[in-house]
């Protein structure tokens, strides 16, 4: 028998470790975007302290240009970077900056006014540099190893969201009717956000670079003449491992532009309708329903909970969407929810706009999976490395224009 899988040519008892190493990118994800999730997901408890300031849209505007400013910046830089000490930076900062909004609330003991606001912005600025450091390094140190590495670090993030709406659901029904119940539950939420980006930090730092396919992976892109991954090769006691290709033997990012430009407009395209839409609309443009404040918390979990599902349905061979002109047709198709969430905010009750906003949330993930998961093939180590980078930057791009384009919402009603 063969020692050798059949797919990839990777060894077989490498394989052994794939799903744990599939989990662990899993946990990655989640930690990658669980603390920015929990501030969106406690927008009901920031509308209760800062009323007239629009936090959800002002917070996620704070958020974006920190994100899209470094990533820009790492990107353009990221085949010199130390990824393991990129990656480590990302999610100490997203601890502290979780931390720091618990210790903000109870300094404040949970008051409003400019002086609390602008801290609160000044630490989601910091989980915008967080995000840039994490969700660009990990996407490209996972681009050159399997897939469903991916697959699994974007249903993770995914999952950050579905696992703050669960709670967000669990705790307003239990402090709901209790004094300062609002606070209470976003508390809990950062504490719980706090413990899991500490976890990240240790499971990044010493268990993932210890897996047998990581470091196979990692030994691979080395000697493919990447430069980013000999930190955490160095940090397993792998220190030097046999160069067979040159650095400016590679493609230019220019040439990756222009190869996979379509890929980059994908991701952008998503994302900037998704985020014309969500958060800021669900909060503020859905009107008074007869489930009053549980209306936004319930809109906000089941975007979270179809986004997750929708990062899963690429694993089903017959859905994953692999043509490159058919996920184009597909994205544009996807401008069909600014009128539908228009008109169903106007004359539909919540049933439609649950319903609606379900779609929006599957389509969001599963198109994303797509696009991220066939991007990156048939490149070198350093070259996959560098593509991750410029997705995750097209990414975070989309979503800081549809914060922009959010605010168009608000024309008319007298908001501003």
């Amino acid at each position: 028998m063969s020692n050798t899988a059949a797919d990839d040519g990777i060894p077989t008892r490498l394989l052994e470790g794939k799903r744990s190493a599939m989990f662990v990118c899993w946990l990655l994800g989640m930690g990658s975007l669980l603390a920015w999730n929990t501030m969106l997901t406690v927008g009901d408890y920031y509308y209760q302290v800062f009323p007239n300031y629009h936090p959800s849209r002002v917070l996620t505007l704070v958020y974006q240009p920190f994100a899209v400013g470094t990533i820009a910046i790492l990107a353009y830089n990221e085949s010199g970077l130390n990824t393991r000490r990129r990656n480590i930076a990302g999610y100490v900062l997203f601890f502290l900056s979780t931390l720091g909004c618990i210790l903000l609330d109870l300094g404040t003991s949970g008051k409003g006014g400019v002086g609390p606001y602008v801290g609160l912005c000044i630490l989601v600025g910091c989980f915008g540099l967080a995000d840039a450091l994490v969700q660009g390094g990990m996407c490209g140190d996972l681009a050159f190893m399997l897939p469903e590495f991916l697959q699994s670090f974007f249903a993770g993030l995914a999952a950050s969201g579905a696992l703050t709406s669960g709670l967000r659901l669990v705790t307003k029904a239990i402090f709901d009717k209790t004094h300062d119940g609002l606070r209470k539950g976003a508390l809990l939420f950062l504490a719980i956000s706090t413990a899991i980006e500490f976890l990240c930090i240790f499971l990044y730092a010493f268990y993932f670079p210890k897996l047998p396919i990581v470091k196979y992976f990692r030994s691979k892109a080395a000697s493919e003449g990447s430069k980013t991954v000999t930190a955490d090769l160095a940090a397993v006691g792998i220190n030097q491992v046999e160069n067979g290709a040159k650095l400016n033997d590679r493609l230019t990012l220019k040439q990756l532009l222009r190869q996979n430009w379509d890929y980059f407009l994908d991701l952008y395209l998503i994302y900037v309708l998704t985020l014309s839409i969500f958060p800021g609309f669900l909060y503020e443009n859905t009107g008074a329903h007869t489930l009053g404040t549980w209306y936004s918390v319930v809109l906000i979990a089941m975007y979270n909970v179809l986004d997750l599902i929708g990062r899963y349905t690429p694993l089903i061979k017959c859905l994953n969407l692999e043509s490159r002109k058919g996920l184009m047709i597909a994205i544009l198709a996807r401008v069909l929810f600014v009128p539908a969430f228009y008109f169903t905010a106007k004359y539909a009750d919540e049933g439609w706009m649950i319903l609606l906003t379900s779609i929006l949330g599957f389509t969001n993930g599963h198109l994303t999976v797509c696009v991220l998961t066939a991007a990156p093939k048939g490149y070198k180590g350093p070259e996959q490395n560098a593509l991750g980078n410029l997705l995750v930057l097209f990414l975070l791009g989309g979503i800081f224009s549809g914060v922009c384009l959010d605010w168009l919402w608000l024309i008319g009603h007298g908001s501003f």
